[in-house]
């Protein structure tokens, strides 16, 4: 019988992840490449989609066990009747920002200057587009007063910018500050700080978690302990790692062609990974209140925060890796 520290003892686990280079979801990449999963027993595949959205669906069909993606979908699964928790919290702001094209909208003054425009995200219903519909909110700008636009991650959205394709976009970095670097961007719109975030959205907001279908998390207790393991301990390495050693954890295809761009992107968000993979206190409570705005639905519907994530797991993990 195999014993617990030999490689592949908890067998496999696939994860889906919408756009697995953006910084969003940096804990998980890092968990994997520094091959904390696999110390813990796990064979751990990523399977890649151009969004969130996506990635949920994966694992709605079977494809994947686990998600990497926006707390808010255990929230919206919730009110459609299906069981969703979130295992361990990676981020504690959404690290999304809104950006006008500087060729398209030369003369922009305000967000309202996008009514009747494009916008991209990296597809419709995932916390990209939740994110610009609470930002163009802010100025007044309702939901249908902008067409949103599914435009992938990484370069494919990049290129739906400057092709003309969207006249804004909303996305995580690296991709938004190589735009804005790159002057084919400018910012208008900034969830990237914990004090933005928090001034408007009243509150932490979970962002990237590892959420999995309830029944999975009931069959497999030992799989989902060795993923929270993972990633609280890359959460732990995140705290004092080195700009080098950041760069060297990170598979090349993730720094953009651009190491200098990719180190200044990860400074401006790297206050709001989480310590330590508990779900703030705040967090659900946050979440369901800035959701409802987005989703009058969800307003109407009675959702029990507490089935939505559990610290269990997080606990065990913050004990053996001392975080």
């Amino acid at each position: 019988m195999a014993q617990a520290s030999s490689p592949t003892a908890l067998g496999r686990v696939t994860i889906a992840v919408g756009g697995q280079g953006v910084l969003y979801h940096l804990p998980l990449a890092l968990a994997d490449h520094l091959g904390y999963f696999r110390a813990e027993g796990l064979e751990v595949t990523v399977r890649d989609f151009s969004a969130g959205a996506l990635a949920l669906q994966a694992v709605q069909e079977g494809m994947a066990d686990v998600c990497s993606g926006a707390f808010e979908h255990t929230l919206r699964q919730q009110a459609k009747g299906l069981s969703y928790r979130s295992l361990v919290v990676q981020g504690r702001a959404p690290q999304l920002a809104l950006g006008v094209s500087m060729r398209a909208l030369p003369g922009y003054k305000d967000l309202g200057d996008l009514a009747g425009r494009r916008v991209g995200v990296s597809s419709v219903g995932s916390s990209t587009h939740l994110a610009a519909a609470l930002l163009l909110a802010r100025a007044g700008i309702g939901p249908r007063d902008v067409t949103f636009v599914g435009v992938g991650s990484g370069t494919a959205a990049m290129n739906a910018l400057r092709s003309g394709q969207v006249h804004g976009l909303c996305h995580a970095d690296p991709i938004m500050t190589l735009l804005e670097q790159k002057a084919d961007m400018r910012i208008v719109g900034d969830l990237r700080s914990l004090k933005a975030a928090q001034d408007i959205l009243g509150g932490n907001l979970p962002a990237s978690c590892l959420y999995a279908p309830q029944a999975f998390i009931q069959k497999q207790p030992a799989q989902v302990q060795a993923l929270a393991n993972g990633v609280v301990h890359a959460l732990k390495w995140l705290q004092t790692a080195a700009p080098a050693d950041l760069v060297k954890a990170v598979p090349a295809s993730f720094l953009m062609g651009d190491r200098g761009l990719y180190l200044a992107a990860f400074g401006r968000v790297r206050e709001t990974y989480s310590p330590n993979g508990l779900m703030p206190e705040d967090g659900a409570a946050t979440a369901l209140r800035v959701l409802s705005r987005a989703y009058p639905e969800l307003a109407d519907t009675k959702v029990e925060l507490a089935r939505t994530y559990t610290d269990e797991f997080v606990r065990k993990a913050r004990q053996k890796y001392n975080v």
